[in-house]
């Protein structure tokens, strides 16, 4: 991100928000798929994901389709870190979608219509084609900028290129003078000029004129100059999505409307016919499908209906891999009165690969609260890490992990430099954690509007196993 300055405060060289996952990196696997204890973000879960790594290798191999990824465990045991480490281990090349179970459920398209988008915005479309482009060193360049009566500047000029074969005169318009000028190219530099989209690409300087200056910078490199013709034939790749292509051919705004938002319903058979133009691009040779990554979060939030579009879809051949996560038990399938694993049908769980996470040890919050420290920016004493831990072992990691920014608050209201024990004191008998919220609406119950008499022994019952820190 470019600098920006403020006037009368600091200079601003990043400006990005802190995230729930934002400091996880990968799975933390060695190059034998073995998970490290602590990396890349990522602490304890052996096993779990160890199995990740194992899936995440055949997702690079293409050797798994039809079938999905069912991610269960406990609330805070890192179900979402295994799926955003499996997606950032992927790569950028690989496409990614992150949604909720709920997501879904939207008056604007029917539940089957989101679905599928969400499943072609993760089916890649490698496109391979070539273009003509000119390959040569740079001799000189004439620009002439002529007035018009309305005082505006169209510049026009041109370029000589030569090779150790040929050179030959090119015309130059304002978009060709605009990536000269940007790229900052002169007489001596070798370039490649696509003429088709108007990119100029800078390879360096030739060896003939590194003589025309007493000092060069460190970056500059220099090469011989290019053989043979000017004119060259260059295999371009282009990457997009299903979902891209089949808004760019329903909609009259064509690709501004990826930008608009405004894609709506998209009838099959539009989808059909370009599903049909891409099976051609692959029979010859000129395309490739890039199978992406669906990650689906809550995935008990979804329906019966939704479950039976799941089924179906998973036996395309030109499906994602579909990674679902859910923190439920034994539940009622939603739209039935049905009780299922994990609020999921049989049928469809008997399509998936699952892998289970565990309760994290005192240890492992420990270092997680550690990395989040770190992630947010927050020194903090060893004494009120201690203290920290124990409360996350006792209540929540995520409640644990709230409480680290809101201490550096009051720190700073002290006007401390580093958080101290009773920072962490303070802001834990701010924010209540479940257990005592629970414990204080057992006990005030009568003063809330339309409350529901509970059995106040049972609650208490189980709030006495929390330990006072």
């Amino acid at each position: 991100m470019a600098e920006l300055k403020l006037s009368g405060s600091r200079d601003l060289t990043r400006v990005e928000r802190t995230g729930a996952h934002s400091h996880i990196r990968g799975l933390g696997l060695d190059s034998v798929l073995e998970p490290q204890v602590v990396s890349e973000g990522m602490v304890g879960q052996i096993k779990a994901r160890k199995a990740a790594g194992v899936i995440l290798q055949m997702i690079r191999e293409r050797k798994i389709a039809g079938r999905a990824i069912l991610i269960a465990g406990q609330p805070g045991t890192g179900i979402t870190a295994i799926a955003m480490g499996i997606a950032k281990s992927l790569g950028l090349e690989t496409p990614f979608t992150m949604i909720a179970g709920s997501e879904i459920f939207s008056l604007e398209m029917s539940k089957t219509e989101a679905l599928t988008q969400a499943f072609r915005k993760d089916i890649g479309v490698r496109i391979k084609e070539e273009t003509e482009v000119l390959e040569g060193e740079v001799v000189p360049i004439s620009i002439d900028r002529p007035a018009s009566s309305r005082g505006a500047v169209n510049k026009t000029g041109k370029i000589t290129m030569k090779t150790t074969d040929m050179e030959s005169d090119h015309g130059l318009g304002p978009k060709l003078i605009e990536a000269l000028d940007k790229e900052k190219v002169q007489s001596g530099d070798v370039i490649v000029l696509d003429r088709a989209c108007g990119k100029i690409i800078k390879l360096g300087r030739s060896f003939t004129r590194s003589r025309d200056y007493d000092v060069m910078g460190s970056k500059t490199k220099f090469m011989q100059c290019p053989e043979g013709e000017l004119q060259k034939w260059k295999e371009v790749v282009h990457t997009v999505t299903l979902h891209e292509i089949d808004v760019i051919n329903s909609r009259t705004q064509g690709f501004q409307a990826l930008f608009t938002g405004d894609t709506g319903e998209i009838r099959s058979e539009t989808r059909e016919q370009i599903d049909t133009k891409v099976a051609e691009w692959r029979e010859e040779g000129k395309a490739e499908i890039v199978p992406g990554l669906l990650f689906i979060d809550e995935v008990h939030m979804l329906d019966i209906e939704c479950f039976s579009f799941l089924n179906r879809a998973l036996e395309n051949d030109m499906s994602p891999i579909l990674v679902v996560a859910t923190n439920r038990g034994m539940t009622t399938i939603r739209g039935t009165n049905q009780v299922s694993p994990h609020g999921i049908p049989i049928d469809l769980l008997d399509r998936l690969l699952i892998i289970t996470t565990q309760p994290n040890t005192q240890d492992e919050i420990r270092k997680i609260l550690e990395i989040r420290c770190q992630e947010e920016e927050v020194e903090m004493k060893e004494e009120a890490k201690q203290l920290l831990t124990l409360i996350g072992c006792d209540t929540s990691l995520r409640y644990a992990i709230h409480l680290i920014n809101a201490a550096a608050l009051a720190c700073l209201k002290r006007k401390g430099k580093v958080v101290e024990i009773e920072d962490i004191e303070r802001v834990y008998r701010l924010f209540l954690d479940t257990k005592r919220s629970m414990q204080y609406l057992v006990e005030h119950q009568n003063q809330y509007m339309l409350s529901v008499p509970i059995n106040t022994e049972e609650a208490i019952a189980a709030e006495n196993e929390f330990m006072e820190v």
